[in-house]
């Protein structure tokens, strides 16, 4: 996906989503079931492949505070921008399925606190997330936003407002601080233009499950076909030497040309 986005460009940063990278690494649902290692050395590889900055989903910080801390640390040293904490208690959810329960507001503002004293640069942000709306009203979700500020908190999160008009309550609440809006094809939040949101008062929109459910629909036409036919449609697939050119093979081959003497070289016995 990272290669992908990066072959389209003009992408002023990129999202690591819990539920893609865990569907994708695992082939599991985003329950709580992948943990720290798993993730970090998601960020590491998609980090390195990305030529913008990358916002790294960190759950829950996978544990207490000192978790939280380690996470931090880990996330920071794997090359991300940017991590993102939220407030549920474990074992998580997908922000926009049901099934979420959250920790006391005063615990999930200590984790962001331990966020941002753990980080060693201040450019390195702290997205703080509350999935409060959906389980206690919006109302408290907006208490939690407000306490995730005080705590040094760089860029809010409410996830899962349902209307437009949560939406504008949550961008005029907080005018002081970025805010994030999770655009979910299918999901709880309305989909909008993208000038909607700015006008709303929201800085970033991230499009997480975009992606994993465009791969979704096209690998079940294309196995739909196989099956069916016994034979492939080209005209639903991607041309091999443009996608192998886009998954990094041309410096494989320009490497190849560079060096073909050396390989060709006889070797001492």
């Amino acid at each position: 996906s990272v290669r992908v986005a990066e072959k389209v460009g003009a992408f002023r940063a990129l999202y690591m989503t819990g539920y893609g990278t865990v569907a994708s690494h695992l082939g599991l649902p985003d329950a709580g079931l992948a943990g720290y290692r798993d993730m970090v050395d998601r960020v590491r590889t998609l980090s390195e492949l990305a030529s913008v900055p990358l916002i790294a989903d960190g759950d829950t910080g996978y544990g207490g505070l000192l978790n939280v801390e380690h996470t931090t640390h880990g996330y920071e040293a794997a090359g991300a921008a940017a991590i993102q904490l939220e407030d549920q208690e474990f074992p998580k959810r997908c922000g926009h399925t049901p099934g979420k329960r959250v920790i006391a507001t005063e615990a999930a503002a200590a984790k962001v606190r331990i966020a941002v004293a753990a980080r060693s640069s201040p450019e390195f942000l702290v997205v703080a997330r509350t999935d409060a709306r959906a389980v206690r009203g919006l109302d408290d979700a907006l208490r939690r936003g407000e306490a995730f500020a005080r705590a040094g908190a760089d860029v809010l999160f409410i996830e899962a407002p349902e209307t437009e008009a949560e939406l504008e309550t949550v961008g005029r609440a907080f005018s002081g601080i970025p805010l994030l809006v999770n655009v979910v094809e299918g999901g709880k939040t309305p989909l909008l233009p993208p000038e909607a949101y700015l006008e709303l008062g929201f800085a970033l929109a991230i499009y997480p499950a975009t992606g994993f459910l465009a791969a979704g629909n096209a690998l079940e036409t294309a196995f739909s076909t196989l099956r069916d036919r016994g034979a492939s449609d080209p005209a639903q697939l991607a041309n091999f030497r443009d996608f192998s050119i886009t998954m990094g093979f041309d410096r494989v081959w320009a490497f190849d040309a560079a060096h073909a003497d050396d390989d060709a070289a006889p070797r001492e016995s």
